[in-house]
Order: structure tokens, then C-alpha cells, then sequence
């Protein structure tokens, strides 16, 4: 094993809280479980960068028959981007360990461009990663074939020396589907042996 190919959230970014979620539903003023249906229903085309935040956010707004104004559009994007952007240091610190020793790191994605920008100005160990498949930019999310493929192509090595790292079983199964060896992320130190082993 060569390389690691990291998920970005649940495993490095931690998934949206209790407290990040109800702020998004207050924000929005909807009733619960029918903002998260919208919310998801309309994610993909936003995470492979098919639409921007304002058409994402007009889908969801409509789907609930909210009335979308420019402020609220703004207050809907911040809440969103708060609540994806809390960060594991001990994966960072991971990450970090990874690149001292040599192994090459990618990155696969699911994520809008607000965010991906948003990361990409506050998080600077994402420089730590030679590959960064990011749906928004790649125009494919997990677990659809094309995003592992772009990723294997620019790591420019084959399937089966590449590590994906996930913590959804179904993203580790298509990797694996492909050739890729597959790890379901529970926590860093379950990881950290795993690695321990593969690198030896």
C-alpha cells in the first residue's frame, strides 16, 4: 500500500452536531423533518457542483414553500458551512504523521464549493494531501464509479495500492468493487492500526 485516500467528513471533519442542525432548522424555520428531506434530496447535484448555494438553497426553500429572500439565503449558507466545519485534531495530526513518512495522501470528497472554499481558506493541512478529488470540482460524488476513478488516475498508481479511508460501509464497498483496499473509519486510533499494519 502506497497511498491513503481519505473521506473528508466523519472521518478528518466531524458531521454536522445536534446544536449545528437545530440552528440550520431554526434558521430555516421549517418544520424538522421536512428540512432535512429537502436538505438531501436536493445535496447531490449541489455537492457535484451542478448548481450554486443560491440554486440549492431556492430548491429547498420551494420544496418547503419558504419564501427566499437574499438575507436569508446568507443566513441558510453560514448556518450550513458552521455546521460542516468542525475538525478531529487528532486527524490532523494523523495526516501529518502520514505525510513525515512519505505516503502519498488524497482527499475524496463530497462537498458544495461554498464549503470546499470555505476549507480551503481556514484549513492548511490540506496542503498535506498531492490529490484532491473534490465532487464540486470533479463533477462526481460517492459512491459513483467516476469519483474513485478520478482519483486513482491522478494518484497515478494502481487500485490496489491505494487505501480508502470512509466511514460509510457503502463508499468503502464501491471503492472496493474497483480494486481499491477499503478501511470503515470508526476512530482515529482504530485507523492508526490499521495503517500501522498496511505501511509495514
Amino acid at each position: 500500500m502506497k497511498a491513503v485516500l481519505f473521506d473528508m467528513f466523519g472521518v478528518i471533519a466531524r458531521v454536522q452536531s445536534p446544536e449545528a442542525m437545530a440552528a440550520l432548522e431554526r434558521t430555516a424555520g421549517a418544520d424538522p423533518d421536512a428540512f432535512w428531506a429537502a436538505y438531501w434530496s436536493h445535496r447531490p447535484p449541489y455537492d457535484r457542483g451542478e448548481v450554486t448555494g443560491t440554486g440549492y438553497w431556492q430548491a429547498v426553500c420551494a420544496q418547503l414553500g419558504i419564501l427566499l429572500d437574499r438575507r436569508l439565503t446568507g443566513e441558510l449558507t453560514e448556518a450550513d458551512l458552521a455546521s460542516w466545519s468542525e475538525i478531529d485534531p487528532r486527524m490532523v495530526d494523523l495526516l501529518g504523521v502520514l505525510a513525515d513518512r512519505g505516503t502519498v495522501l488524497g482527499l475524496l470528497s463530497n462537498i458544495p464549493e461554498d464549503l470546499a472554499a470555505r476549507y480551503e481558506a481556514t484549513q492548511p493541512w490540506l496542503e498535506r494531501f498531492t490529490v484532491r478529488g473534490l465532487s464540486c470540482r470533479i463533477g462526481s460524488a460517492k459512491p459513483e464509479p467516476a469519483a474513485y476513478e478520478w482519483c486513482v488516475r491522478e494518484l497515478g498508481l494502481p487500485p490496489e495500492e491505494i487505501l480508502f479511508v470512509d466511514d460509510r460501509a457503502e463508499n468503502v464497498e464501491a471503492a472496493r468493487r474497483l480494486g481499491l483496499q477499503g478501511h470503515v473509519f470508526t476512530s482515529p486510533e482504530e485507523l492508526r492500526g490499521t495503517l500501522e499494519t498496511a505501511l509495514t
